[in-house]
């Protein structure tokens, strides 16, 4: 029997070795490369008052060897030790500036050489801008004067940006204050070569910790110690002179505000115990606001270690939370606590309470409003208005509440009541202004409030904007988008009384450029960037937006392009991919809104199937895939029903229309479309293959809820099963291809998920190919990774659809496989 089992084994390790392919990283056809190799159009950033643009310049991609520099991956942060900042930091390398009404963007003197710029942070009356730049040894700090568009340094590379921005600006502008390394931090442990002193020991007690499937959390003693190095810094001073003085000594201060009026600062330290269930931010912390000068106040708020909420996506810790400075006030804080102890199963008439706290911040705040549900912030306009929003995920509505900060016996009145979902009925964002303090307040104008909405409906996208009556509840519409061939969004209004918002406009072949809309005008535009078309090759491809039903009536749409050069009356059978990514509603009116824009710039991107209308295949985009739960019924209950009744009209939408070969095409999808995949080449025969990127496939791995799943595995072990592909990989009967980045940080998305599910499929035969990333996470960042995941989509789908054996078809009238 030993014998025996030795022989099984030594095949399967043969036979594991054989099906390894050593491959270098390989490059995409022409078509493709041509389009993925082109530098992007800056990012830009408009001061309050319209007067400056910005241009930060990036390349698109970072590089393997980037991605290989060392990465301690610590209380759910991924660090950088040799540098101190997060390992997978977005960089800028250029800056340019011109006047909103200039001609073409000037260069800024004075940057670093090989530039690594981030954390951008206007000074308080934007006439600078702060930024870090990140070396080889660490982070410095950087200010640029707007006017004469010079850069300077302020300090050496010993800032530390391991838990985000680090530094923020004194109220005069005249210095900022920065955290530091501390001169007396320890030094790192190896963990990889570090011998145990024993092992590492968890416990429970009874209370019941129903934590995601978090990835990056501490795992033992000498984690605890190196987070608590990494985390710890010291506060300084530092002048636009570059002299320096210490503010405060090391401590782990995870955030730093300065109030409104710049007099007070609160300060917020992570505390130990640490955790090895739940990231950072449930760490303990304490909050402390000082003066200015440093000197101490008042504690204002002591949060435990928070390892255990009640079940539920609505579940709140108890306490005072969401602390944070009043916007229209010099230094008042503002705080919320639950009503229903965070439980969401309690049953009470008001979920949160807020309260105001003001100088010198002693004791309890004075209660100002109640929230029938979940707190979800306030935007403060003056003594006697102000906007509250609260929401409850289980039913998908919000409310918006007008109140009377000065008068909390006043009931405040709901303003709209409404279904978040339901974007056809969205009366859009309030619109906001700068005060005094440089803070973002509520535009008034009298009674009068300002929204500005995208502006959804059953006849297209058409934004606008609206002037509301705070009282009365009357809406004067001011400006509404015409556009019928051309997509407009409203960035932001820079100011509403002399009518002027900044716009973006576009079209499929038009880049989006940005516009000052002057409503008081004629609605008049000013064009503020000339950014041209970097993707010509795609200039001439056929886009629509196309409706269809659903078998039980359901109205869905997605986003379709014919191939380069295809002619549509000639209509001959192209093969198609279709990508997708299913989300979940609670009625049917909002999963059937269209909220894609015909209009909108044909943008390809590494994860977009678009490329492949340069090689003959016909694109199905942003394809509708809803799965509606209504009433006690949860959308999970049909899951899979709902998955391929999605599929099945889609792909009869666009045969009916005489454009594809049915029998080639195959289903694509990132995250929790690449979950769908697997269930989609499981349990129909719609399609001739599949792509699956960065998916979890075992549901049991992820037992306490996943997407919009709040229900755990013990309490519906029928729906975890029934949605899980690992569980029916005998079933898997079409070409699959598996990738996966090796670093994936993303929740419930370990690379074992990919790793565990080709075992299973190529235990039983199937036809797959597993492509594991070294070094990317749950989006792919390096250049070489990006253009190799293309090479490998294209090799796939020229094999297994494209030149797909006619012989082998494909079902027109699938239905889901029923469960054993």
């Amino acid at each position: 029997m030993k014998q025996l089992s030795f022989y099984f084994l030594s095949l399967f390790i043969t036979a594991s070795m054989l099906a390894q392919e050593k491959l270098t990283y390989q490059k995409p056809s022409n078509e493709i490369l041509e389009l993925v190799d082109v530098s992007p159009a800056p990012s830009t950033l408009v001061d309050s008052k319209g007067e400056t643009v910005i241009f930060l310049y990036r390349d698109p991609y970072k590089s393997i060897a980037e991605l290989s520099e060392e990465e301690l991956r610590l209380g759910g942060l991924r660090i950088n030790p040799a540098t101190n900042i997060g390992s997978r930091t977005n960089y800028y390398n250029n800056i340019k500036l011109k006047s909103i009404d200039g001609d073409q963007p000037q260069p800024v003197t004075g940057l670093p050489e090989a530039a690594r710029l981030s954390n951008f942070n206007w000074s308080p009356d934007e006439s600078k801008m702060a930024f870090t730049h990140t070396t080889t040894k660490g982070v410095e700090l950087w200010v640029m004067d707007i006017a004469s568009r010079q850069a300077k340094k302020l300090t050496g590379a010993n800032l530390n940006a391991n838990l985000g921005n680090p530094a923020d600006w004194f109220e005069d502008g005249k210095a900022l204050l920065v955290k530091m390394l501390p001169d007396d931090r320890k030094e790192l442990i190896d963990t990889k070569t570090a011998v145990p002193s024993g092992p590492t020991i968890s416990t429970s007690d009874g209370e019941k910790a129903q934590n995601r499937t978090y990835q990056d959390l501490l795992q033992n003693p000498n984690d605890e110690h190196n987070f608590e190095q990494l985390a710890k810094s010291k506060l300084v001073k530092v002048s636009l002179d570059g002299s320096s003085s210490e503010w405060k000594p090391a401590d782990m201060y995870r955030q730093i505000s300065f109030s409104p009026d710049g007099n007070y600062v609160m300060v917020t330290t992570i505390k130990r115990p640490f955790s090895y269930l739940v990231p950072y931010y449930r760490f303990p912390s304490e909050s402390i606001v000082y003066d200015k000068a440093g000197n101490l106040v008042s504690k204002v708020l002591e949060v435990p270690l928070t390892e255990v909420l009640p079940q539920g996506f609505m579940a709140e810790r108890e306490g005072k939370r969401d602390m944070q400075w009043r916007s229209d006030k010099p230094a008042t804080l503002v705080y919320a606590m639950a009503l229903d102890k965070g439980d969401p199963e309690v049953e009470v008439p008001f979920r949160d309470e807020v309260f105001l706290l003001e100088a010198p911040f002693k004791g309890d705040g004075k209660s100002v409003l109640k929230t029938k549900d979940r707190y979800a912030g306030i935007i403060w306009g003056d003594d006697n208005t102000a906007i509250a929003r609260d929401y409850w995920w289980n039913t998908r509505n919000t409310r918006t509440y007008v109140f009377d900060p000065s008068n909390p016996s006043k009931e405040a009145k709901v303003l709209f009541d409404r279904n978040y979902q339901d974007v056809y009925s969205d009366p859009g964002d309030f619109v906001t202004h700068k005060n005094k303090f440089g803070t973002s307040v509520l535009t008034l104008e009298g009674q009068n409030a300002f929204l500005m909405g995208a502006g959804y409906s059953e006849e297209g996208q058409f934004p606008f904007v609206d002037k509301i009556n705070l009282k009365t509840q009357k809406k004067d519409r001011l400006y509404q988008s015409s556009y019928t061939d051309k997509k407009e969004t409203l960035v932001e209004a820079i100011d509403m009384k002399k009518g002027k918002i900044l716009v973006r406009i576009e079209s499929p072949v038009e880049y989006p450029n940005y516009y000052i809309r002057n409503l008081n005008k004629k609605n008049s535009l000013t064009q503020v960037t000339d950014f041209e078309n970097p993707f010509k090759a795609l200039q001439g491809v056929h886009k629509e937006v196309i409706t269809y039903e659903r078998e039980d009536g359901l109205e869905l749409n997605a986003t379709l392009y014919l191939p380069v050069g295809y002619d549509k009356e000639k209509k001959e059978k192209a093969p198609m991919i279709m990508w997708a990514y299913p989300r979940e509603y609670k009625d049917k009116n909002s999963a059937s809104q269209n909220t894609s824009n015909p209009n909108e710039f044909t943008y390809p991107y590494y994860g977009s199937p678009i490329y492949w209308v340069t090689k003959g295949y016909v694109v199905l985009d942003d394809t509708s895939f809803p799965i509606v739960g209504e009433g006690e019924t949860e959308p999970n209950d049909s899951f899979r029903d709902q998955l391929v009744a999605n599929a099945k009209a889609a792909i009869d939408a666009v045969d009916e229309m005489g454009y594809i070969d049915r029998n080639r095409v195959a289903v694509g999808g990132h995250s929790y479309g690449a979950f769908m995949v697997a269930n989609l080449l499981s349990h129909s025969d719609l399609f001739a293959a599949g792509i699956a990127r960065s998916g979890a496939y075992n549901r049991t791995l992820t037992p306490f809820g996943f997407q919009s799943e709040e229900r755990n595995y013990w309490e519906a072990p029928e729906v975890y099963y029934t949605m899980s592909p690992f569980m029916h990989a005998e079933k898997m009967d079409e070409p699959l291809l598996l990738i996966h980045g090796e670093a994936d940080n993303n929740s419930g998305t370990y690379p074992m998920q990919s790793e565990r599910y080709f075992n299973a499929l190529k235990g039983l035969g199937a036809t797959a190919r597993l492509v594991m990333l070294p070094k990317e996470s749950h989006g792919y960042r390096a250049k070489e990774s990006v253009l190799h995941v293309l090479w490998e989509q294209d090799q796939w789908l020229e094999k297994y659809v494209k030149n797909k054996d006619p012989e082998e078809e494909v079902s027109e009238n699938a239905t889901p496989q029923l469960q054993n």
